[in-house]
């Protein structure tokens, strides 16, 4: 009974110690694009982090699906959590999502994934947009 209470409290303890290792970074940005069935959009931000680091970004949006619309996002935020280091913060991260928005009342949210790390994302914008779509965030250097 011991050794198996033991490496419980071990299996529990590990994730604990890895998540004390990350690093909180924050994401402000524009973007701006269309879609009729595939949804393109580019812009640009820039991620700090806690540990005084800083990099300016290129975001490009790719995907496809049940989508029409033109928008605008502007002083949009992420914040990112499983990072251990400002480089991972580039790659392509998998979306997906239902949007609908008219005029200056078009809001943005959701969260994209790229393995172990996340990116939760808000935004508020203008233009119009009814859909629902899935595809790739991609942060570029």
């Amino acid at each position: 009974m011991i050794p198996t209470l033991l490496l419980a409290t071990l299996a529990f303890a590990a994730p604990h110690t890895a998540r004390a290792a990350d690093l909180s970074c924050k994401l402000r940005y524009s973007l701006s694009g269309w879609s009729i069935f595939y949804k393109t959009a580019k812009g640009s931000g820039t991620v700090t982090c806690s540990n005084g680091q800083s990099v300016h970004v290129r975001i490009r949006v790719k995907g496809g699906g049940l989508t029409f619309g033109k928008t605008e996002v502007h002083n949009g935020v992420g914040k990112f959590t499983g990072l251990s280091s400002i480089d991972q913060v580039y790659g392509h991260y998998a979306t997906a999502g239902a949007h609908a928005g008219v005029d200056d009342k078009s809001a943005s949210s959701g969260v994209v994934t790229k393995g172990n790390v996340s990116l939760a994302l808000a935004g508020k914008g203008k233009g119009w947009n009814l859909g629902v779509d899935a595809g790739a965030f991609i942060i570029e250097r």
